[in-house]
This record gives structure tokens, sequence and C-alpha cells, in this order.
């Protein structure tokens, strides 16, 4: 089945947190939590995703580059500027479990 979701204005971790259920095969009858499922997600308007408080400012995210002590920072507002699809893409990948059915239903979300 199809799941068609508008983002527009949409609070980023209600939205990921209810793709990842989705994904999972959890609104299926018929689910079993050794399957991938077969649900298909479609976001659009990923670029109108809102944040609340003051995460727009202090969210960061954190990536290890290597040698000790070359820790990688990025700001969201950077991120959101040149990648809205990347953001929710990866806030949707870590509510996953993290597993080898995890890149599989990683495939069925397409953001447009």
């Amino acid at each position: 089945m199809n799941y068609i979701i508008d983002a527009k204005n949409k609070r980023l971790g209600r939205l990921a947190s209810e793709i990842a259920v989705i994904l999972q095969g959890k609104k299926n009858p018929s689910y079993e939590p050794r399957l991938e499922g077969s649900d298909r997600v479609i976001i659009k308007n990923a670029d109108k995703i809102v944040l609340t408080g003051r995460k727009v400012k202090q969210k960061r995210y954190y990536r290890h580059a290597g040698p000790l002590g070359h820790l990688k920072v990025r700001k969201y507002e950077d991120v959101f500027a040149k990648k809205p699809t990347w953001v929710l893409r990866h806030a949707v990948k870590l509510m996953l479990p993290k597993n080898r059915l995890q890149a599989k239903r990683m495939k069925r979300l397409i953001i447009e």
C-alpha cells in the first residue's frame, strides 16, 4: 500500500516516527517483525517541515571523521538549507531498528 503524506507544517520528529511505523509494516494487519513489510511512503513538501522552539538554532549533526579528535559538526540550519530531504531521511533512519532490514525499509521511502 502507498501512503502519501504532505509534510507541510508538520513537526520533524512526529512525522519521522509516523513514517518509521509505516515502513516497518506495523499499520498492516499482517505485520511480522522479521519481515521488511510492503508499504511505501511518499512524502511531499519535505522542504516545509518545521521545528519547534529553539531547535532551528541549536540542533547539530555530529559525525566522526576517523582520527582521534576529528569530530565534524554541522548546524541544522545549514543542512536544511542545502538538503531538506536529507534531514527527514536521517531522522527516519535513526527511528528504524538497526538491523539487516533497515536499508530495505529505507528504499521504500520516497521524498519528492
